[in-house]
């Protein structure tokens, strides 16, 4: 009966030994994706800010500048996308809409971004844009893979259309969480005017035909969990100017926005707080379930090999039946 336990023991103990890896290298990267209606709001403010006033073409300082950024999953286009593609695919319409102190439109710049639901890496396919241009995304953006790793990444500017390095300078405390702090640095770049100007009337086009550029630097800092590779905070040290042409007096440059443009207090609580039940699913995978059936392996294992070696012992299972009489070999003993 213990030789029969025993062999169950041993049979579920290669079982979960078996499934500990398969969790984890098999299971993980096939379950763990973004889902493709996701729906995110963010509210981010420079204050103080400087910004240009086209009445007069000169700078001035502005109280604060509010910039709301909304990401949302377009589930008709990934599907469209997935039929070519093969694979699973997020296809996130987002908006940049910066509004001065006043709530009237400062800039307006329009998203759409397609990648791999698994992996975060860019997917190209027709209608991947920025402010309705085309564009080849290379690398991130937005969000890094799950299981962020210490090294440097990839990751797209919508501004300059292009892509850089972004550096992981290690790992902090921020809000009860170890996250991985990364920054990138964009230098001053030419960049195109935004198609939706604050001025009525005004177009790229006209601003361009009278010699004025935009350009634009700014500093990129991110605290990004490493589960979950979702950032729980962001952060730009922002500039941009207009330069030259007849809009400018004398030809030469004026301030259009400059600001530290940082994550409002109770939209960066509610991220931290969302990250932190998301993690909690990532661990399930990767660490809690692959050990927990290790642990459970090694613990049937022992089991097993502690019933098997019980039902070894010598006499083990036997009844012994002491004789009545004395013990054969010997003679009986009496008193003198």
């Amino acid at each position: 009966m213990r030789r029969k336990a025993s062999l169950v023991l041993l049979a579920f103990a290669v079982f979960c030994a078996a499934l500990a890896p398969l969790m984890r290298w098999y299971a993980f990267p096939r379950l763990a994706k973004i889902p493709p209606s996701q729906y995110q709001s963010m509210v981010l403010e420079a204050s103080p800010a400087t910004l240009v006033d086209y009445g007069t073409m000169k700078a001035k300082k502005a109280p604060k500048v509010s910039i709301v950024q909304t990401l949302k999953g377009n589930v008709e286009a990934a599907d469209k996308v997935e039929r070519t593609a093969g694979r699973d695919v997020v296809v996130w319409d987002a908006l940049s809409y910066v509004a001065g102190p006043d709530g009237k439109m400062v800039s307006e710049i329009p998203e759409r971004y397609i990648f791999d639901a698994h992996t975060q890496d860019p997917v190209h396919a027709a209608g991947e844009s920025v402010d309705g241009e085309p564009v080849r995304r290379d690398g991130i953006e937005y969000k890094w893979p799950f299981l962020t790793e210490k090294r440097d990444y990839t990751y797209f500017d919508a501004q300059t259309r292009t892509s850089a390095p972004i550096h992981y300078k290690g790992t902090r405390r921020f809000h009860g969480l170890d996250v991985y702090y990364f920054e990138q640095t964009i230098p001053w770049t030419k960049v195109p005017l935004p198609k939706k100007m604050p001025v009525k009337g005004v177009t790229p086009e006209a601003v361009e035909k009278m010699g004025t550029t935009r350009w634009y630097t700014t500093k990129r800092m991110f605290w990004v969990d490493p589960i979950t590779g979702a950032p729980v905070n962001g952060e730009e040290i922002h500039k941009e100017e207009l330069r030259g042409g007849d809009l400018l007096p004398g030809g030469g440059k004026v301030t259009a926005f400059a600001g530290h443009v940082k994550m409002r207090a109770d939209y960066l609580d509610a991220t931290v707080a969302l990250v932190s039940s998301q993690r909690t699913l990532i661990l399930l995978l990767t660490t809690y379930l692959p050990w927990g059936l290790l642990g459970a392996g090694a613990v049937l294992l022992a089991l097993s090999l502690y019933l098997e070696a019980r039902g070894r012992r010598p006499g083990a299972g036997r009844l012994t039946v002491a004789p009545d009489g004395p013990v054969a070999g010997h003679e009986a003993t009496t008193a003198s």
